[in-house]
């Protein structure tokens, strides 16, 4: 039997240089590879030259080759003109699923098999499954749930999936950093990146202002009644459930409840006005199942961090979908995702709208 191959996505941290250690040690060929997404150098965001030579050296103690591709010009077309685009229109996007959609799983699973690869690999804590009776890959859960980051992963479609190898998914994460410091890998006790690789600081009005050419339009915060509460400094600035740094005084502590960039306005409203039992999902990708014909039952989430709660999925006629919660949820937030699951299995996700 031939030995497979397979391309490693590695960003420098712990988690990707584990899979390669991983995949090898189950017998796997494999090399590994970075993507060039962002020209600038931001501390403790991925993509940085010292996560590159983080890469390298893994890639070198393992024996494997090591590429580079250069992706900058399609990242900066799809993922930061998008986030942008996204803010302006009054929604807050999440430029990591943008990413993986358009650039992991999409130009450098398309080079792997360009180059002869069988396989792409990543050190998402998320696993592939294959469900015999309906002949579909599936995309499961993570065994260590606190890790779990199949909510990022949930646009991956069965082409993605059938090439797709994520096998630090059936490890915890101190299993994962034990094995690389016994194999001696120089990023074992490496800390996890935090920030969007191209928003210094987490300062994402300033990069709106910076790279977008964006001129804040100041506007009104309102309440639900239509009065005038004061003024805000641009929709950019606010996200939805925020309630500090609103710099206005009413009496009362109010949150951002909506954002209406028709008008350029901020509703402003109790904690209880932040929650909703209905959301509607735009660009909905189906996993597990084909686009359903009937309503049915589920788990759904719209954060990554948050548990799921249980709901009814509504399929719509132009292809969207509603999904109604059993319990209101708190800050469901446009341009966010919500993805629904099935126990172990992801069911499918999409756009919140």
């Amino acid at each position: 039997m031939d030995q497979k191959k397979v391309l490693v996505a590695m960003s420098g941290g712990v988690d990707s240089s584990a899979a390669a250690l991983l995949l090898q040690q189950a017998g796997y060929h494999c090399d590994g590879a970075m993507l060039k997404l962002y020209q600038g150098e931001v501390e403790g965001s991925c993509c940085s030259a010292d996560d590159a030579e983080d890469a390298r050296s893994v890639a070198y103690r393992l024996g494997m080759k090591f590429y580079v591709f250069n992706e900058t010009e399609r990242f900066q077309d799809e993922v930061m003109n998008r986030f942008v685009a996204e803010y302006c229109a009054g929604r807050t996007p999440n430029p990591c699923i943008d990413c993986n959609r358009c650039l992991k799983f999409g130009a450098l699973l398309d080079r792997a098999l360009l180059l002869g690869y069988d396989y792409l690999a990543t050190g998402h804590y998320a696993r592939v499954g294959y469900d015999e009776a309906a002949g579909r890959y599936l995309l499961l859960r993570g065994r260590d749930r606190r890790k779990d980051q199949s909510y990022v992963l949930y646009q991956l479609t069965q082409h993605q999936l059938s090439h797709l190898l994520l096998p630090v998914g059936e490890y915890d994460k101190p299993a994962i950093r034990e094995n690389a410091r016994q194999a001696g890998l120089r990023n074992a006790d490496k800390a996890d990146s935090q920030d969007i690789c191209f928003v210094p600081d987490g300062d994402y009005v300033r990069f709106l202002r910076e790279y977008g050419d964006v001129e804040l339009q100041p506007g009104n915060f309102v309440d639900k009644d239509g009065k005038v509460l004061g003024q805000h400094k641009g929709l950019p600035c606010y996200t939805t459930g925020q309630g500090k740094g609103l710099g206005i005084s009413v009496g009362k502590h109010v949150y951002v409840v909506k954002k209406n960039a028709e008008n350029n306005s901020i509703l402003l409203g109790d904690n209880e006005d932040l929650f909703t039992d209905t959301l509607t999902a735009v660009r909905f990708n189906w996993i597990s199942m084909d686009h359903p014909g009937e309503p049915f039952r589920c788990t759904a989430k719209t954060r990554y961090s948050q548990v799921e709660a249980d709901a009814t999925v509504s399929p719509l006629a132009d292809g969207r979908v509603r999904v109604t919660f059993d319990t209101p949820q708190r800050a469901i937030t446009a341009g966010q995702a919500v993805v629904l699951y099935d126990g172990e299995r992801v069911i499918g996700g999409g756009t919140i709208l």
